[in-house]
C-alpha cells in the first residue's frame, strides 16, 4: 500500500534506531552527495598537485555535512518520515541546522575559488561566473539578515500551519523540493554568521552572535507549540499506519520535543565555533602589530610616548 501516491509503503515495521539506519537511498541525495564529496576531493587534490595547503579539519568537516545528508535521506529515516511526524523533525533539524553548519566550516566556496583555474582576459570561466554570482545584489539579498532570519522563521510557521505542507508530501518531487529547502534555508542563514567563506555580508562577530540568536527564540516556540497541542496539527501525519503502533499526538508531541531540543544544540556549537575563530583573529592581529613593530621600531608607541611627554610638558 502506498503512502501519498509516491511509492512509500505504509505497512512499515514499528520504528527501531536500527531499522532506521538501513540502507534506502533516495536517488536525488545520493547522486548529489557522491557529487558534492567528489566535487570537494577535486578541489583539495588540485590545490596539492601545485603544492597548496588545505587543512585536513575542513575537509573532514564538509565530508561530515554531506554524511549528515546521506544520514537522513539516504536510510529508512526518509522511508519514516513519511508517516511518522517525529522522524520527519529529525530529518528538518538535521538538513537544515546541522548539516549546513558541518558543510559551510568546511569553507566549500573558498575551496572553489582556490581551486577553479582563471579564465583568459574577456572571457568568463567557472571562477569568474562564481565570483559575479558572489558580489550580485541577488546574493546581497539573499544573504541580508533581514532575509535569512526571516525565511528560518517561515519555514516553520510558514510551512507546517498552512496546507503547504501536505501539498509538497503529496508527491515525490514536492519532498524532495521541501528538503532541499530546508537545507539551502540553512546555508543562508548560518553563511553571514560562520563568516568562513567570502560573501556580501561580513558583519562582525558581536552582530553575528545577536543573528544567530534572533531566530532561536522563534523556533524554540515552534517546538512549544507542537507539544502543548491537544490535536494532531498536520494532516500528513493524523492517521500513522497501523503497523507502526503510535498514537499521531504522542507522536506530534516527540516532533516538538525535537524542534525544541534543536534550537538550542546547534546554537551552542555555532557559539563555541564563533568564540574560537575570535580568538584566533584577535591573536592574528596581535602577531600583525607585532610584526609591525618590529619593521618600524614601535612607532606607534614611540608617538603615543612623545604624546605623552608633550601633555605633561603643557601642564608644567
Amino acid at each position: 500500500m502506498d503512502h501519498s501516491g509516491h511509492g512509500m509503503t505504509t505497512d512499515l515495521p514499528p520504528f527501531t534506531l536500527g531499522r532506521g539506519l538501513e540502507f534506502s537511498p533516495d536517488l536525488f541525495f545520493l547522486f548529489g552527495c557522491l557529487a558534492a564529496l567528489g566535487l570537494y576531493a577535486w578541489g583539495v587534490a588540485r590545490l596539492r598537485r601545485r603544492g597548496d595547503a588545505w587543512p585536513v579539519s575542513r575537509t573532514v568537516l564538509f565530508t561530515a555535512g554531506v554524511l549528515t545528508i546521506a544520514l537522513v535521506m539516504c536510510t529508512r529515516l526518509n522511508d519514516y518520515g513519511m508517516v511518522m511526524f517525529s522522524v520527519h523533525m529529525v530529518q528538518h533539524m538535521v538538513i537544515s541546522m546541522v548539516s549546513p553548519i558541518l558543510l559551510l566550516l568546511g569553507a566549500p566556496v573558498t575551496l572553489a575559488l582556490r581551486a577553479l583555474p582563471v579564465a583568459g582576459r574577456g572571457s568568463l570561466g567557472p571562477r569568474e561566473l562564481l565570483l559575479k554570482l558572489l558580489h550580485s545584489r541577488y546574493m546581497r539579498i539573499i544573504t541580508h539578515p533581514v532575509f535569512t532570519i526571516g525565511m528560518f522563521i517561515a519555514s516553520l510557521y510558514g510551512l507546517y500551519f498552512t496546507p503547504l505542507f501536505d501539498t509538497l508530501m503529496g508527491s515525490k518531487t514536492g519532498h524532495i523540493a521541501m528538503m532541499v529547502h530546508f537545507l539551502a534555508v540553512g546555508l543562508v542563514f548560518f553563511w553571514p554568521i560562520m563568516g568562513v567563506d567570502p560573501g556580501p555580508h561580513r558583519p562582525g562577530y558581536v552582530m553575528r552572535m545577536l543573528e544567530l540568536f534572533a531566530g532561536m527564540p522563534f523556533h524554540a516556540f515552534f517546538g512549544i507549540a507542537m507539544m502543548m497541542a491537544t490535536q494532531p496539527m498536520v494532516k500528513a501525519y493524523e492517521n500513522p499506519p497501523a503497523s507502526l503502533g503510535i498514537d499521531a499526538l504522542a507522536d506530534q508531541n516527540a516532533a516538538g520535543g525535537i524542534a525544541w531540543a534543536f534550537s538550542e544544540i546547534p546554537s551552542v556549537l555555532v557559539l563555541i565555533a564563533l568564540v574560537y575563530q575570535w580568538y584566533h583573529s584577535e591573536q592574528r592581529q596581535a602577531v600583525r602589530k607585532d610584526r609591525q613593530a618590529d619593521r618600524d621600531g614601535d612607532k606607534e608607541l614611540a608617538e603615543y610616548n612623545a604624546y605623552l611627554a608633550s601633555l605633561q610638558a603643557r601642564g608644567r
